[in-house]
């Protein structure tokens, strides 16, 4: 029987002024509950971000968390801990199709990345498709030949060593876009903490630039609101606004300034 395979996110970044006539707008997804992942799903943004780098997600919970936002208008990328031909090659054969590579600072990185992706005689994956949810255990037609298709790759450029690298980066086959992590580029920069400093901002607006001249989209992380839409007026094609654990952070914590005065110390208030 035929089945159907998801457009990537590289469909959707091409079809973005056609259809949405905007930039894409998504949250993170780092809870490691695919309860959360679905109520994320069903936000009405445009994309989610799956992350196992600095999140308690391993495939196990990453193939939950593609179950439950299966079936919802939202693109999902998924984040490895790194670039890594065997975990790479996992996750896909999960049915993992969008992959944001972290720390991807050279052509070679690159490279590596998009090789990981790709079966032979054009990459490194090792072949199992009989077993493996991508091709829905050999039931979607042509499985091998068209793998490639069926997947997207966008390199994240977080180091200075990345961004001097950004218009090499961009030429790479098989980079479909890339994304900007500004924590790890103002720390790399020896500005720890400061995602605001103007150096770093005039880094982040240069691989957009990078980008646009490569006619490839870049995205970006952003929460700070002001900071976010600055990005946006600079060229980002999708941007990431938030995360459920963040979101939870500071909503029990409004609670708690809310309904706790100073006063009562850690006692909970009378209800």
């Amino acid at each position: 029987m035929p089945l159907r395979v998801d457009d990537t996110f590289r469909s959707a970044l091409r079809n973005q002024h056609g259809k949405a006539g905007r930039p894409l707008a998504g949250m993170w997804v780092c809870s490691g509950s695919p309860l959360i992942a679905e109520l994320c799903a069903g936000s009405g943004l445009d994309w989610l971000l799956v992350d196992a780098e600095h999140s308690p997600n391993g495939l196990e919970s990453i193939l939950a968390q593609l179950q439950a936002i299966h079936g919802y208008p939202v693109q999902v990328l998924v984040r490895p801990p790194v670039n890594d031909t065997v975990l790479i090659k996992q996750y896909l054969d999960l049915g993992v199709q969008n992959l944001l590579v972290p720390m991807v600072n050279s052509v070679a990185e690159a490279e590596a990345a998009v090789a990981a992706t790709r079966y032979p005689p054009h990459g490194v994956r090792g072949v199992g498709s009989a077993l493996a949810r991508a091709a829905r255990w050999n039931r979607v037609p042509d499985y091998l030949a068209r793998a490639a298709e069926t997947v997207s790759v966008t390199v994240q450029i977080e180091s200075t060593a990345a961004v001097e690298s950004v218009a090499d980066i961009l030429k790479v086959d098989g980079v479909d876009a890339i994304f900007v992590g500004p924590s790890d580029l103002a720390a790399s920069m020896g500005l720890l903490g400061q995602q605001e400093h103007p150096e770093v901002r005039a880094a982040v607006e240069h691989c957009l630039a990078a980008a646009k001249t490569a006619g490839k989209p870049a995205g970006v992380n952003a929460f700070a609101p002001d900071t976010a839409r600055h990005y946006l007026d600079n060229g980002a094609d999708f941007i990431l606004v938030g995360a459920d654990v963040a979101l939870l952070a500071r909503g029990s914590e409004a609670l708690a300034a809310e309904y706790i005065h100073p006063s009562d110390g850690d006692t909970p208030a009378s209800y």
